[in-house]
C-alpha cells in the first residue's frame, strides 16, 4: 500500500499525529483514540505496510514509532502545490490590503 492510500483514512492520520510525540505502545494509542483495539490494530497494520510506522517488540508490548522516510517523499510531491497556494495567498493578502 502506498502512503497516499494509507493516509486517506482520518484515524490513520490521528495515529501519526500521536506518534509525532514519540514511541508509544499500542494500548496508549487505543486509549488516546478511544477506538476499539482491533480497529487500531488494523490501522497500524496498514501504516506498517505503507512504511509510515515501525514496530518494536519489548516483551509483551508492541511499541510503535513514526518512520519519517516516506513522509519525505510526500513532502517532495507536495512542494509544487505549496508554491501554487503561496502565490494565491499572497494575491489574497494584496487584495485585502488594498481593500482597507
Amino acid at each position: 500500500m502506498d502512503s497516499f492510500t494509507a493516509l486517506a483514512e482520518p484515524i490513520r492520520r490521528d495515529i501519526l499525529a500521536l506518534l509525532r510525540q514519540g514511541e508509544q505502545p499500542a494500548g496508549a494509542l487505543v486509549d488516546a483514540l478511544a477506538a476499539p483495539q482491533p480497529s487500531v490494530s488494523k490501522h497500524l497494520k496498514v501504516l506498517r505496510a505503507a512504511g509510515l510506522v515501525r514496530v518494536r517488540i519489548d516483551g509483551p508490548r508492541r511499541l510503535y514509532s513514526l518512520d519519517p522516510t516516506p513522509l519525505a517523499a510526500l513532502d517532495d510531491w507536495l512542494r509544487p502545490y505549496r508554491a501554487f497556494w503561496a502565490d494565491k495567498l499572497d494575491a489574497l493578502g494584496d487584495h485585502l490590503n488594498r481593500s482597507d
